[in-house]
């Protein structure tokens, strides 16, 4: 699993990439710039969306900062059990099994066999979608 993250430089941030904030990896829905002052550099105010939570967070920094941006890999897994809401999964890679929630949107996708896509960042896992067979 991956528990990578690097840095970058603000004015390097874009819609729809990443960046962590308050040790989150979250999905940047939009940025405001306001103009550089007499004495300082320009602020950055960034809205995201938590990638595992969904949770709106805000970030405010100079353009000029550096931020965090997280590390994110995909990996395939095949579900093995489906116990309500709780799948169990093997990793397709390294055939480690583990347990994650299945998000409300793909309940009525998963059963036994099939294989979904993850997103891995930070150590933890979430389902993104269920591969079709």
């Amino acid at each position: 699993m991956s528990n990578e993250k690097i840095f970058a430089i603000g004015k390097d941030l874009k819609e729809g990439k990443y960046v962590i904030i308050d040790d989150i990896p979250c999905r940047i829905m939009s940025i405001d710039k306001s103009k550089p002052g007499k004495h300082g550099a320009a602020k950055m105010r960034i809205t995201a969306i938590g990638v595992f939570d969904g949770q709106k967070k805000n970030l405010l920094i100079p353009s000029d900062g550096d931020v965090e941006v997280p590390i994110i890999d995909r990996a395939t897994a095949q579900i093995i059990s489906v116990n309500g809401p709780t799948v169990q999964l093997m990793d397709t890679t390294t055939f480690e099994t583990f347990d994650l929630t299945v998000p409300e949107e793909l309940l009525s996708e998963v059963g036994p066999g099939k294989e979904c896509e993850l997103m891995v960042a930070l150590g933890k896992r979430s389902i993104i979608r269920v591969l079709k067979q």
